[in-house]
């Protein structure tokens, strides 16, 4: 298939050049957790309370099913295939402002911590789940969680690399890691699913989704597809589907659901996110705020070109920790 054609005007008044590597991946980290904190509201009223791709499963589904609908259908997916149990302890790791974790708490009567390296995710997720509860009386909970459905729901702030260390005599409980669209964010991805396998009780899953490079890309194709995609979007270098069966497998998780690519099914995300993306306004702040949140908004281009193209991967599995 062609790759649509995505300049416009307006991104071409920011026009500039991607690829550039992030040489420091501790100060990578600093830069994450800036532009989540600066762009999380703009995040929010673009994508929602969902900051993540939308999954249109069907033809019939893309013609019909509205980008909410379609974020849905993503948590449907991965509730589906891991199986995922009613009145779980779920640890959403990389939660963005709590849409999934409302969803399980709510839906599912799971007792969900979510975490993020944001302070201003952590605010957010608060305030829409307080929202959501209604009364504060009824909602509230000592440990800080609010009361949705059967289920609760926790937000902090913290560095997911090294999270088995932060929740001390909770090591060991979790039923679910539940991390979606995160991961490829993470310098040590290999310190991750080691620490995913500590918080995991014996026969705990994982459960996840993020962005891939395709297998075996050759220079060019890394150069002029995925280096732009890492530049904009604060990533160090992509991982394959096959990576990260390897890293799960090495920490010691057994594969419970084999990788499914659906990057077909959630490809028009990026078609309706640069459509939605063209106001000057956005694109002035960016702005304002440096090289970061201008290559931000400019690698949108190289995430739709990529998955056009095939280079750029999307996919869902989940691991499982062994019984004792």
């Amino acid at each position: 298939m062609s790759v649509p054609e995505s300049s416009t005007p307006l991104s071409r008044q920011y026009e500039m050049q991607l690829g550039q590597p992030h040489e420091e991946m501790e100060a990578l980290k600093g830069k994450i957790k800036q532009h989540y904190d600066i762009a999380s509201d703009s995040y929010l009223d673009i994508w929602g309370e969902h900051i993540h791709h939308g999954y249109w499963p069907t033809p019939e589904s893309e013609a019909n099913d509205s980008k909410e609908t379609a974020e849905l259908n993503l948590v449907k997916l991965l509730l589906s295939i891991s199986k995922l149990e009613t009145n779980a302890n779920v640890l959403d790791v990389g939660c963005g402002v709590g849409g999934s974790a409302r969803h399980l708490a709510s839906q599912l009567g799971c007792n969900v911590t979510g975490i993020t390296i944001s302070t201003r995710q952590v605010e957010l997720a608060y305030k829409l789940s307080k929202a959501e509860a209604g009364s504060a009386a009824e909602s509230a909970v000592d440990d800080n969680s609010v009361r949705l459905g059967s289920g609760k729901v926790r937000f902090l702030e913290m560095d997911a690399e090294t999270m088995a260390d932060h929740f001390g005599g909770e090591a060991g409980t979790f039923d679910v890691v539940w991390i979606v669209e995160a991961l490829s964010h993470f310098p040590n991805k290999t310190l991750f699913f080691e620490n995913a396998y500590r918080v995991l009780r014996p026969g705990g899953k994982l459960v996840l989704a993020d962005w891939f490079k395709a297998d075996e890309l050759d220079a060019e194709a890394l150069r002029n597809e995925i280096k732009p995609i890492e530049d904009g979007m604060l990533l160090p270098p992509l991982c394959t589907q096959t990576d990260y069966v390897h890293l799960a497998k090495t920490a010691g998780l057994g594969v419970f659901a084999e990788p499914i690519d659906i990057s077909k099914q959630v490809r028009k995300t990026w078609d309706l996110t640069w459509s939605m993306i063209q106001k000057p306004s956005l694109w002035q702040f960016a702005l304002s705020h440096g090289r970061d949140a201008l290559a931000f908004l400019q690698s949108f281009r190289a995430m739709r070109s990529g998955y056009y193209k095939g280079s750029f991967r999307y996919a869902v599995m989940t691991f499982q920790k062994p019984e004792a």
